[in-house]
């Protein structure tokens, strides 16, 4: 049974493949058939050859056939298959048979279906002429087989465009989609770093600081691990937040919102906690920012502060944020001895906060001072003039 359904399939298969074969060899044998029936349709006539009185009956079915078969190339040679085509007429003509011109008109509806339009219009109108001179048809036949040929010309060409500005669509449609996903993942990376080098790296330095202590002050010690555990907590939560924008829509995350610049002495605090002798100031008038450049503002002062902790011993640490009419400067000066990175480094926190600062239409400069290192972000925001 399973045999029997891969042989139907092969040949249903095959059928599929070959349609536009099979589709020429009914046109030309229905073709044939009804050039033959309009042949005959008056009776068969005689022609007088010196020593003999031959019907010849048999010409035309030759002639006809001959002229039938040549439109299997039509697809080929659609301008030698019209012009066989009336080679045949004008064969027949001349015998006393009054040909119905099928062959004809099929293949110049073949030619203005197949070729340029200035080929089958130039085509048409000796085809035309000779067929009316011919007495075979009136203009209207041929002019209406060229009008069919070239609609359906015109038909498929303009299904051709549809399918290829479908295809070209999909292409810019996928090609979207991979830079979307490129920016979501870059998006994530930049967080889950943020998430990682701030917390760790807090995390690391009290749990070195109360296994310092541990031997003399059990209860400073006690005090910094339950800060970490505390940190731990908040970093976990944040893991699930990002984690969640690589699951399905559906699965549930909960989400909470962005940090802000409200959270700023939060953030600053944690890390005094952790041992860092930093103050934080602001100047200008204090007003809320667009959410993106809070949140940009936000994790540049992080990031800065995280850098701070990992590669110097700072004495002092301040954090400036000035409120211009059209910026938003940030600062985060440290006097650790210039031990941080180089701008220029391989590390990834610098060329995170460059991009942040980028993303919101800033700049920022990061360099090594004379006491220690200094990180500066201009923000630009919306005047409130400019707002109202």
């Amino acid at each position: 049974m399973n045999d029997l359904f891969g042989r139907a399939r092969a040949a249903y298969d095959l059928l599929v493949a070959r349609r536009s074969a099979l589709f020429d060899l009914v046109l030309a044998v229905i073709t044939t058939g009804v050039e033959i029936g309009q042949l005959f349709d008056g009776g068969t006539p005689v022609v007088v050859i010196p020593a003999a009185v031959i019907p010849v009956g048999v010409i035309p079915v030759v002639v006809t056939v001959l002229t039938g078969s040549a439109l299997l190339l039509r697809r080929r040679a659609p301008l030698t298959v019209l012009v066989t085509a009336c080679a045949g007429a004008a064969v027949l003509v001349p015998l006393g048979y009054s040909p119905g011109g099928a062959p004809v008109v099929v293949a110049l509806a073949s030619l203005a279906d197949l070729r340029d339009r200035r080929v089958s219009v130039a085509a048409l109108v000796p085809t035309a002429l000779f067929l009316l001179l011919a007495s075979i048809s009136s203009l209207p036949v041929p002019v209406g087989a060229w009008a069919l040929g070239s609609y359906l010309q015109t038909r498929r060409r303009y299904t051709r465009a549809l399918e290829d500005r479908a295809a070209t669509l999909e292409r810019e449609r996928a090609q979207l989609d991979q830079l979307a996903a490129q920016r979501e993942r870059t998006a994530i990376a930049r967080e889950l770093h943020d998430i990682v080098a701030h917390s760790v790296t807090v995390m690391l330095i009290g749990v070195r600081g109360a296994r310092d202590v541990l031997p003399t002050d059990p209860g400073v010690a006690a005090e910094t691990l339950e800060r970490v555990e505390v940190n731990a907590e908040q970093s976990l939560a944040e893991l699930r937040r990002i984690l969640g924008l690589l699951r399905t829509p559906d699965n549930g995350a909960q989400w909470r919102p962005q940090p802000s610049l409200g959270q700023l002495p939060e953030l600053v605090s944690g890390y005094r906690t952790a041992g860092m002798p930093v103050q934080l100031e602001f100047t200008g008038e204090a007003r809320p920012l667009a959410g993106g450049l809070e949140l940009s503002a936000y994790r540049i002062v992080e990031e800065a502060l995280t850098n701070v902790l990992k590669h110097t011993d700072p004495t002092r640490v301040t954090v400036t944020l000035h409120y211009g009419r059209t910026w938003l400067d940030v600062t985060v000066e440290d006097d650790g001895g210039g031990g941080g990175p180089a701008p220029s480094g391989a590390g990834h926190g610098i060329l995170g906060m460059r991009e942040r600062a980028a993303v919101t239409g800033g700049s920022l400069d990061a360099r090594r001072t004379a006491d220690g290192f200094v990180v500066t972000a201009r923000l630009p925001v919306e005047d409130a003039g400019d707002a109202a």
